[in-house]
């Protein structure tokens, strides 16, 4: 998606098994959705209340945003952009990919 920064499964698969800590990994579905399974050391924070938690963002974070398939997190990651959050990075294809490609489900 133009103007967004993105990182692939394989990149953040890498990652996790030594994600350092100013690493957040944010799934923007809804809670039901997540109930379903989610990206483990993932938080939830659903997209609509990321406007209401934007103060609690800040550039020294690196912020790794992931939905279903990438449409909700890539307009996360374009909301907090337009905050001067600028350090955030949208998981291309979302859980889906992830599912797809084998990598672990937390339930």
């Amino acid at each position: 998606m133009y103007g967004i920064k993105e990182i692939d499964v394989n990149e953040l698969s890498q990652q996790l098994e030594n994600l350092p800590p100013n690493v957040k990994l944010i799934d923007v579905r809804t809670p039901a959705e997540v109930a379903r399974g989610k990206i483990s050391g993932s938080e939830n924070l659903p997209l609509h209340v990321i406007p209401l938690k934007v103060d609690e963002f800040n550039n020294e974070d690196k912020i790794i945003f992931y939905c279903q398939t990438g449409a909700r997190s890539a307009q996360a990651c374009a909301f907090m952009t337009s905050k001067g959050v600028d350090n955030v990075y949208n998981l291309r294809g979302g859980i889906v990919t992830w599912a797809q490609m084998g990598l672990p489900i937390a339930v």
